[in-house]
């Protein structure tokens, strides 16, 4: 049989997508007994992620009894939709959402993909970083973890301050570390570079591993607040088993000035790297005035947990048809 004329066929086994189903009510249940609601939101939105690196799609609706065409953006994460419900008074929520984003393909990425985010008000991070932990253990079995700092990380790793070193250094130790030439990249290139290629692998190798207080220009739509530094970090953890990063939390933005000005600083970056702009949810910036309770929110990549549950090495190991098969 040619390669053509096998790619009818899934690019995971059976015995994979009956795991995916059986890890799916794992996930379920443990809800359930939380007393979080699922919930469901819109994969199309009239606004996008104005995030400098990701990369929207977008769709087209017109005709029938729609009164004026409507550009739609195919949504990233279920973030802005899910934050506009806890507005409206749900309470903690949680669901399971085809998310997109162009261009990323590899093996661990897929352009269309399973989140899996959920909310809690009244959490901070610690309290998340512990449910993460709980349903991790529920999952995949793993029953011991560690924390570590962003500046720590880097320090016991490379020897270097990513907050206070020159950005001359940084760059020159990217070069030697990686092999990419860094002297046009600025603060945040150097150390992301440096994060994928030489510290990423080291986590969570026989634990689950948290990354916290986060550079503040990569808080992305988390608070900030001062370390014991004094420098201004993101309250922020990014969670990482075997090398791979698996999850992604906040302690959520709820002021709404805040979100339209980082907004606004987005698309400004877009247009000084010639990137598209993208249309800002001004939904979600009325949601905000109008009172989003405090809260901690995460987004776990469902089909990478999965990949580790299954010892998978491609992601389209655990999905029905990965992007080449759809």
């Amino acid at each position: 049989m040619s390669h053509q004329e096998s790619l009818w066929q899934p690019s995971a086994s059976i015995e994979n997508l009956r795991l995916r189903a059986e890890t799916l009510k794992q996930v379920r249940d443990f809800f359930t007994e939380c007393g979080v609601l699922e919930v469901q939101t819109p994969m199309l939105g009239r606004a996008g992620s104005t995030d400098v690196y990701l990369n929207s799609m977008q769709s087209y609706c017109a005709g029938g009894g729609v009164s004026e065409p409507l550009n739609l953006y195919l949504q990233t994460s279920p973030e802005f939709h899910m934050k506009r419900l806890l507005a409206a008074g749900s309470g903690a929520i949680w669901q399971l959402a085809t998310s997109f984003r162009n261009g990323e393909y590899s093996e661990r990425h897929n352009p269309e993909f399973a989140m899996l985010e959920w909310y809690q008000p009244n959490y901070d991070l610690n309290d998340l970083m512990a449910e993460v932990q709980s349903l991790v253990e529920e999952v995949l079995g793993v029953n011991t973890f560690s924390c570590i700092s962003y500046r720590a990380l880097f320090n016991q790793n490379l020897n270097i301050d990513p907050f206070s070193a020159p950005l001359v250094e940084l760059q020159r130790l990217a070069t030697k570390n990686t092999g990419i030439c860094g002297e046009t990249l600025d603060r945040d290139g150097c150390c992301d570079l440096l994060m994928s290629a030489c510290l990423e692998p080291l986590l969570g190798q026989n634990e689950l591993s948290f990354v916290t207080n986060y550079p503040a220009s990569q808080a992305a739509l988390a608070k900030l607040k001062q370390d014991e530094a004094g420098d201004w970090v993101a309250a922020r953890f990014e969670c990482y088993y075997q090398g791979i990063e698996l999850a992604n939390g906040y302690h959520e933005l709820t002021d709404a000035k805040e979100q339209a000005k980082r907004f606004a600083e987005d698309n400004q970056q877009r247009r000084s790297l010639d990137l598209p702009e993208v249309t800002a949810d001004q939904h979600l910036v009325a949601a905000l005035e109008s009172g989003m309770p405090e809260c901690a929110g995460v987004a776990l990549g469902f089909d990478r947990l999965l990949m580790l549950k299954a010892e998978a090495k491609h992601l389209s190991e655990v999905i029905s048809f990965a992007i080449d098969r759809a």
